[in-house]
Formats: C-alpha cells, sequence, structure tokens
C-alpha cells in the first residue's frame, strides 16, 4: 500500500513504512548536492528528517508520520545524488516503525 504526503511517497511493508521523494519533489528541487540526516531516532509529524541542498533550493524533508526510525539510507550521506535517482533501492530515505496505522491511512492514496 503506498500513499502520499509532504512530496513523499510512503510505502507500508508489513510494519515498516518506508518514505521516499515523490518525482514530483525530484523535479521541483533539482540535482541533490548535500544531504544531513537528523540526529533523532523518534520523530512526531512535520519533525526534519532530512535537510538537502540541491540545485534550486534548501530545505529540509519533513515527516509525514509519527514514528521511530529503524533504518536511515546513509548512502545518500556519501552520495547525495542518489535521492534523484529513479530507483527506489537507491532513493529512499528512511524506514520508520511504530507509526499509527490510522494516522498512515488518512493519507492521500499514491
Amino acid at each position: 500500500m503506498k500513499k502520499i504526503a509532504n512530496f513523499l511517497l510512503i510505502e507500508k511493508n508489513e510494519e515498516v513504512y518506508t518514505l521516499s521523494m515523490t518525482p514530483e519533489l525530484q523535479d521541483d528541487i533539482g540535482t541533490v548536492g548535500y544531504a544531513e540526516f537528523t540526529t533523532q531516532e523518534v520523530v512526531a509529524v512535520d519533525d526534519a528528517l532530512l535537510n538537502v541542498e540541491a540545485s534550486k533550493t534548501v530545505m529540509g524533508i519533513l515527516s509525514p508520520l509519527a514514528g521511530r526510525i529503524l533504518e536511515k539510507n546513509e548512502a545518500v550521506e556519501m552520495t547525495p545524488s542518489l535521492l534523484n535517482s529513479e530507483k527506489a533501492a537507491e532513493n529512499w530515505i528512511v524506514k520508520l516503525v511504530d507509526v499509527d496505522h490510522s494516522a498512515f491511512l488518512a493519507l492521500e492514496d499514491a
């Protein structure tokens, strides 16, 4: 099941919610040249997950869901342009657990 919020694609696989940028957000911000993750392990709605500097903007990527960060795609800190990849295996940002399923269901369908 996939949902969209905050220009992020959220894919639920069992109890893990994988967040990645939508193609629209990738186009809007341009080529990412710098990425730095939050140091928080638990995030609330609208907490920054990742700060990026791209060719068209500098911005924080905000979480559309509250939860615990299970895993960060740490490869994007070394190679930020992975966030511009069309491949889901490369461009994901974080994986969340301990998410309120009803909050996920309330998001817009992808």
